[in-house]
């Protein structure tokens, strides 16, 4: 390996798109097991790293030169090889500083809570001490001495006014985590994430329906990875690279979700959009009847709609956690705040919105057979279906006309 990534487990990593997108190597994703880490670091034939959980630490006394940036913070996430020895800093600083600015989050003055206890824990101590912030509470477990626990923070510090999660706590696999409650902390100016996989974990989708401005970590790590090529290369590379990589990742991780009435065109619509972008179609009614073995209908009729439900919630959750894809959604998938909350993770939501006369029922969906079913389910859903959407999109059109809006808005 000439240039990559060390860390225990990786497989969530974007790094490896993003290096190679701004620079001419090829970057490697190494996992390391703990115990292992001295034996990467004897005879080192890399020319540059970057270093994640739980490594940023540990790696330091392997170094022959730390910066005072690093030094200052304690942890390092990028080493330079020069002829043998190695040269250890810290670009995480410059990725999470760039990312709190890009978000026009004014920290001067204010009170700040960060939660976890690793490197990356002490990088956001260092930048936001930098950006002016007047009192900073660590938020963690007994067992890491924390200035505060989990369980007494609130009753502490429920008027802190920033929250800097630096756990891994809502990280792909495990999405449905999350450490804390925004809504107890009602003086909120700003949330950041440095979870970036998913793209919107749950802290930040609850800081965004609070309406406070917040963001995963995507930016910040895309931004980390430029000042470290940077520092591999010893080229400039412009904040123009760093914008326009940061867009083209985020799109193509981004899903496109559409959602609306029965008979409003989700299928097809979603089956021109995948010929158009070259992206996989997935059909939550289509992964359903996989899971269940028989047609939607017959489950409705012999398990209720409490119990198909739950199956759709189950499929969504799974989709929902993937990334590139076009999803077409079932009717009544909005119905729980849960299967919107796993298709915002990493989905942008369209609503087709289809005129009532334009829809069609049809036997094989259990509540809109007729067009007095269908009528009820479009009153009882619309609400629904415009508090749910990120875009209400004119479903009226043909579908090449409604395809092509959407597409337009997404890749804008």
């Amino acid at each position: 390996m000439k240039y990559g990534l060390i860390g225990e487990r990786l497989g969530h990593s974007f790094s490896k798109e993003i290096h190679e997108g701004i620079a001419d190597y090829t970057y490697e994703l190494c996992e390391i097991a703990p115990g292992k880490l001295a034996g990467f670091f004897e005879n080192p034939e890399f020319k540059g790293i970057n270093v994640t959980i739980p490594y940023k630490e540990k790696a330091i006394p392997y170094l022959d030169f730390v910066s005072d940036k690093a030094k200052s913070i304690g942890a390092v996430n990028t080493v330079k090889n020069e002829n043998g020895r190695l040269y250890g800093y810290n670009t995480d600083y410059m990725g999470m500083k760039a990312l709190i600015l890009k978000n026009n989050i004014d920290l001067k003055g204010k009170k700040a809570l960060i939660l976890g206890g690793g490197g990356t824990a002490k990088t956001g101590r260092v930048v936001l001490s930098d950006l002016g912030v007047r009192e900073i509470v660590r938020v963690g477990r007994d067992i890491e001495n924390p200035d505060v626990t989990y369980d007494e923070v609130v009753e502490k510090h429920a008027d802190a006014e920033f929250i800097l999660n630096t756990t891994p706590v809502g990280m792909y696999p495990k999405n449905e985590g999350k450490i804390i409650n925004v809504s107890d902390f009602p003086r909120l100016i700003g949330l950041i994430d440095v979870v970036y996989n998913p793209l919107r974990t749950n802290l930040v989708l609850e800081a965004r329906k609070l309406g406070i401005p917040s963001e995963g970590g995507l930016y910040m790590l895309v931004s980390q990875a430029v000042y470290a090529c940077e520092i591999f290369t010893g080229n400039k590379i412009s904040d123009e690279v760093t914008k326009d990589t940061f867009d083209k990742i985020f799109k193509s991780k981004e899903n496109i979700v559409l959602i609306g009435m029965p008979s409003s065109g989700k299928s097809t619509i979603g089956q021109y959009l995948a010929e158009k972008t070259g992206r996989a179609l997935v059909d939550t009614d289509a992964e359903i009847v996989k899971k269940i073995n028989m047609p939607i209908s017959e489950y409705f009729a012999k398990y209720g709609e409490g119990a198909f439900r739950d199956v759709e919630s189950e499929v969504i959750r799974e989709i929902g956690a993937k990334n590139g894809l076009i999803i077409a959604t079932g009717g009544g998938a909005i119905l729980r705040e849960d299967n919107v909350r796993y298709l915002k993770q990493n989905g942008r939501l369209y609503f087709l919105n289809r005129s009532l006369e334009k829809l069609i029922p049809t036997s094989d969906r259990p509540l809109s057979s007729d067009i007095e079913a269908l009528k009820r389910r479009y009153n009882e859903r619309y609400n629904i279906y415009l508090s749910s959407a990120d875009v209400t999109v004119d479903g009226d059109g043909t579908v090449s006309e409604v395809a092509e809006i959407i597409k337009g808005e997404f890749f804008k």
